[in-house]
């Protein structure tokens, strides 16, 4: 019987070193276009069109609105660790460019290398006007409301 509790207790502390561990893994989303390499080789400057591109990776993600003809194709994975918040760990961006025609004048890849992580000041915005305490905000108002000529 000593033994039968043994292997019980020994199975019951992995069960849960097994659960708690599981907890700790990394969540990982895929977000935008899902990229097919193999899809993506085939479109060809000078060969594909506007028609041929669509059906082969689909409506883009975004398309320019000034300037040339550009269309987009954004690629995100982010891994997010338990209470924390989402880190982006592969990128990427397929640029396809059409010419006047509609015919593809460049296609292009770029990945990581034009991540730009941005880290907004904390601080407060200085602005113009009267500093005010907590006590004039809450009083400052006493005896102005319903005064004839008042504002």
């Amino acid at each position: 019987m000593h033994s039968t509790m043994r292997i019980g207790l020994v199975t019951g502390t992995m069960v849960l070193a097994s659960i708690g561990l599981s907890g700790c893994s990394s969540i990982e989303q895929q977000r935008g276009f899902l990229v097919d390499q193999v899809l993506a080789a085939s479109v060809q400057p000078g060969i594909d069109n506007k028609e041929s591109v669509r059906g082969t990776l689909g409506q883009p993600t975004l398309t320019s609105q000034f300037g040339d003809e550009i269309w987009y194709y954004v690629s995100s994975r982010t891994a997010q660790k338990p209470f924390t918040t989402p880190k982006i760990d592969q990128h990427q961006v397929m640029t396809v460019t059409f010419d006047e025609a509609g015919n593809v004048a460049t296609f292009e890849t770029t990945g990581m290398e034009n991540v730009v992580r941005l880290r907004p000041n904390r601080n407060e915005t200085p602005t113009l006007g009267i500093e005010r305490g907590l006590l004039e905000d809450l009083f400052g108002n006493i005896g102005q409301v319903g005064v004839p000529g008042g504002v």
